[in-house]
């Protein structure tokens, strides 16, 4: 794929909220079904959860996404490398999602961690395909658009 090149602090920014968009998405999605798998459906809940995690995960991730920033510098990209990125932050946001979900659902039971799990699997993969999408466009591309700079 190349050699990793360094992001700016915007593009992290930027990275990290088009990021929690599909993610708060998928985690509305998720709680949805399975609160409505175990009888106790609750849109309310789904809601609060995605937006719960979408402000605290936000900060998480811009942090997740410098270090490797740190960690890859000079670095060439390969699918592995992506590959590990997603396990590290997978294991990251699981947590997370299994201790929101306890904490807004007032119970840390058989729910919270369905979510829990069902998301590992949904999001390793939204996480993956977001990450391959990312590395496709240009460094100062988002930027040079949203200030209508030209090159």
């Amino acid at each position: 794929m190349g050699k990793y090149k360094s992001e700016s602090h915007y593009r992290s920014l930027i990275k990290g909220i088009s990021w929690r968009i599909v993610a708060t998405a998928d985690t509305i999605l998720v709680v949805l079904l399975i609160t409505c798998l175990f009888g106790k459906c609750s849109i309310d809940h789904a809601i609060q959860i995605g937006l719960t995690e979408f402000l605290i995960k936000l900060a998480i991730y811009y942090i997740h996404e410098r270090a490797w920033q740190g960690a890859l510098k000079g670095k060439r990209t390969s699918s592995r490398i992506i590959l590990y990125k997603t396990i590290v932050w997978r294991i990251i946001a699981t947590t997370g999602t299994f201790i929101i979900s306890g904490a807004i659902l007032d119970s840390f039971d058989e729910i919270a961690l369905f979510i829990a799990l069902t998301e590992l699997f949904t999001k390793f993969l939204l996480y993956y395909l977001h990450e391959r999408m990312w590395i496709r466009i240009p460094l100062g591309k988002i930027r040079n658009y949203i200030l209508g700079k030209k090159k």
